[in-house]
């Protein structure tokens, strides 16, 4: 494990660097007709040279009609409508395939891009030719919320270098996945070498994908906002969320075909695969308990029976210090506060 290497690159910079940078941006699209033109025109507008693909997977609504329009008003739009939904992996795929610019990038249609995000990337991968992928923070509108700036716009920003393994390692010791597709950007040759997207993991294909990324080079991290994630009712990842044990499962696939592939290339892999296994078992107890408070004790019985699946020893002895492992777990402090308060 390395120490972080920390870069400041100010806008100016960032733009006397990628002048002639190339992004292929894929926007797999369904049913989100109502969406895609914000998210295509957040690409269109952050200044550097960009192609988009918008594959639509057999919508019923105006999605390939939308996608038609942007097409003929925008020359760097091109459209694939099919007659058939063969679901979002194969989309993902065909887009790895179509990619052939120096960057590629994947963004759901109900997400955007935040302003200068892409100058922001491309401007640190090009300074470290060695770096996977590029990644910040997300941020999240709801319904009727306009998407405002982000403050880094025309400020410097800071990035860290972090070591592939390294990165690994966090997603072993916390159990979760902090990272938003529309907030990222892939080195188009690292993403060639790591390949499809595996059908396996509807849900956290992307998650999967981001180790096997880390696994072939080193990964640029900012705080500053790269990306603005929609929340509404019919997101692709609510039917995942609405069971908790199935959004947990998948993670637990995720770190299984990883570490039974390139994760296998990593110095100490079991050791990082059995380390992923036990902090997923405590994130399913801590969501057992925080389900319980909530009144649900069914749901809860199922976490916690996963947990005790994953690790016979969770079950026994509570994982009390998991919550300082991960930010996530504040909110269920809160519950318990208030339980304990009788709220």
């Amino acid at each position: 494990m390395r120490d972080r290497d920390i870069r400041t690159l100010s806008e100016d910079q960032a733009g006397a660097q990628i002048t002639m940078a190339k992004v292929d941006v894929l926007i797999p699209c369904y049913q989100y007709g109502r969406f895609l033109r914000s998210c295509v025109e957040s690409v269109l507008t952050q200044d550097v040279d960009v192609r988009i693909l918008i594959i639509d997977n057999a919508s019923t609504d105006d999605s390939a009609e939308i996608a038609h329009a942007l097409a003929h008003q925008y020359d760097r739009v091109t459209v694939r409508a099919r007659v058939k939904n063969l679901g979002h992996t194969a989309s993902f795929n065909e887009g790895v395939d179509w990619a052939e610019a120096d960057y590629f990038a994947i963004l759901s249609p109900d997400d955007m891009m935040a302003p200068g995000a892409l100058r922001r990337s491309i401007a640190i991968m090009d300074a470290h030719p060695d770096v996977s992928f590029a990644h910040g923070r997300a941020v999240s509108i709801f319904p009727g919320q306009a998407a405002a700036a982000p403050p880094e716009a025309g400020q410097p920003v800071s990035w860290s270098i972090v070591d592939g393994r390294e990165f690994v390692g966090r997603f072993c010791e916390t159990g979760v996945n902090l990272l938003s597709q529309c907030a990222t950007l892939v080195r188009t040759s690292a993403q060639k070498r790591a390949g499809y997207f595996r059908p396996e993991l509807p849900h956290t294909d992307d998650f999967e994908m981001w180790m096997r990324l880390a696994s072939y080079g080193p990964v640029a991290e900012t705080e500053a906002c790269q990306g603005i994630s929609r929340i509404h009712g019919s997101n692709m990842s609510a039917y995942f969320h609405s069971a908790p044990t199935r959004n947990l499962d998948q993670t637990r696939l995720a770190f299984e075909f990883f570490f039974a592939h390139e994760g296998r290339r990593f110095p100490g892999s079991a050791e990082m695969a059995d380390l992923a296994r036990r902090r997923l078992s405590q994130r399913a107890w801590w969501s057992a308990m925080s389900h319980l408070l909530r009144g649900k004790p069914r749901m809860a019985w199922d976490l916690y029976c996963f947990a005790a699946r994953l690790s016979p020893v969770t079950a026994a002895v509570p994982p009390l210090t998991y919550p300082l492992r991960t930010r996530l777990p504040q909110s269920l402090l809160a519950h318990m506060r208030g339980f304990r308060l009788g709220r």
